[in-house]
């Protein structure tokens, strides 16, 4: 929806001119990212991908320790139908209802913070539609897992705050109407702070 079509010889495009505000900074972010070397982008469609391409970067980057920060933000669904189990053709709508069983998705947290790259500094992200239940799943999680930071947030509102949560502390980002009105993201707040929480974690892994 930035970009507006221009009259030719030769058609082009621009940007329209009440976006630039905000396609400027992120334009320049992500060009003076890929010059710079530090942007990697790897694109996966499946489950199978993500898995297998998850691994082989905690890999990689196990040697850095400490350093490393792993941002798994990507929403893995819980169940899925293994490829072995996907029919080969167009399933028929003349054989009637149809039945689906769905596997549960393999955890990759235990492995990632076990094996794969045990020194980094990992964060999930909870979302949950109940409140009530969100604090205990995120704290539930950091025991099960053995990571360091969990994101919790509410579907209704995870674009205007969230719940940072660790083993000993829980503490709320939001964002204010002046910010929002501003164009701010969440993930902005989200960043920043996780920024000076994988500082000290760093530090203390001396």
């Amino acid at each position: 929806d930035a970009l507006r079509l221009t009259p030719g010889p030769p058609p082009g495009v621009a940007a329209a001119p009440t976006a630039l505000p905000a396609l400027l900074p992120a334009l320049r972010e992500y060009q003076r990212a890929t010059e710079a070397g530090t942007l990697l982008a790897i694109e996966f469609t499946g489950l199978v991908e993500y898995l297998a391409l998850l691994r082989a970067a905690a890999r990689a980057l196990a040697p850095l320790g400490s350093s490393v920060m792993f941002y798994l933000a990507a929403a893995v669904s819980d169940f899925y139908i293994p490829v072995s189990e996907m029919p080969e053709h167009k399933i028929q709508s003349s054989e009637g209802p149809l039945q689906i069983t769905m596997k549960m998705v393999p955890k990759m947290l235990s492995p990632l913070v076990r094996d794969w790259a045990p020194e980094a500094f990992v964060i999930s992200f909870k979302l949950e539609t109940d409140p009530q239940i969100l604090l205990d799943k995120s704290r539930q999680a950091l025991e099960k897992y053995r990571h360091q930071v969990v994101v919790a947030n509410v579907l209704e509102s995870r674009r205007t705050s969230v719940i940072i949560v660790t083993r000993d502390s829980q503490t709320p980002l939001s964002l204010s109407d002046e910010e929002i009105a501003q164009g701010m993201e969440i993930e902005e707040k989200i960043v920043s702070y996780l920024q000076g929480q994988h500082t000290t974690f760093i530090e203390r892994k001396g």
